[in-house]
């Protein structure tokens, strides 16, 4: 649909004679998205067929919960791995390296029962379990678009044995909370 409004404005811009560079313009931009309907039901996002799945996505899902939403880096032994390998650049290696990294980009909260970040989906495939939320950005002319984070965790001997996500050094350190959905 978007394609067709696009080619539709650079067939019109082109009937108006406006210059090649605004028909390009006219032709590339895109309409944001809006946001998606997000599941409500955590709970049937957690369910699995294989109770190692559900464990695996219920250790993340908890986590996420209690050390990343709510800021208590002190727990993060519960779920984090004392050799805890981390692909963010922005953190340090093992539990203490996540633990100096919660502190420094969140304040601690109350412990909510559900995630409250806009949660899309997580999935779990062997010892890998996968996130994905969205967030709300806005770019340089100060409009708002919407993009996904993922984060990719990998379970071992019950804890948080890994994580990736899309990170750079020069991302602005920011605390992710700050995407919260009211509702």
């Amino acid at each position: 649909m978007r394609a067709y409004i696009a080619a539709f404005a650079a067939i019109l811009l082109t009937a108006c004679g406006s210059e090649p560079a605004e028909q390009e313009a006219a032709a590339t931009a895109t309409i944001p998205p809006a946001p998606p309907e997000l599941p409500r039901d955590h709970e049937a996002l957690l369910a699995s067929d294989d109770p190692q799945l559900a464990a695996n996505k219920r250790l993340v899902y908890d986590m996420y919960r209690i050390v990343l939403q709510a800021g208590l880096a002190d727990r993060a032994g519960e779920f984090i791995a004392e050799d805890y390998i981390q692909h963010n650049p922005n953190a340090d290696q093992g539990l203490s390296g996540l633990q100096d990294y919660v502190r420094r980009t969140r304040p601690e909260r109350a412990i909510e029962d559900r995630l409250e970040l806009p949660l899309i989906h997580i999935m779990a495939e062997g010892d890998y379990v996968t996130t994905a939320f969205l967030r709300l950005h806005e770019d340089a002319e100060g409009n708002g678009y919407y993009s996904t984070w993922f984060d990719l965790y990998r379970i071992e001997d019950g804890l948080i044995a890994e994580h990736w996500d899309p990170m750079l050094k020069t991302d602005e350190q920011i605390d992710p909370n700050s995407q919260r959905v009211e509702g």
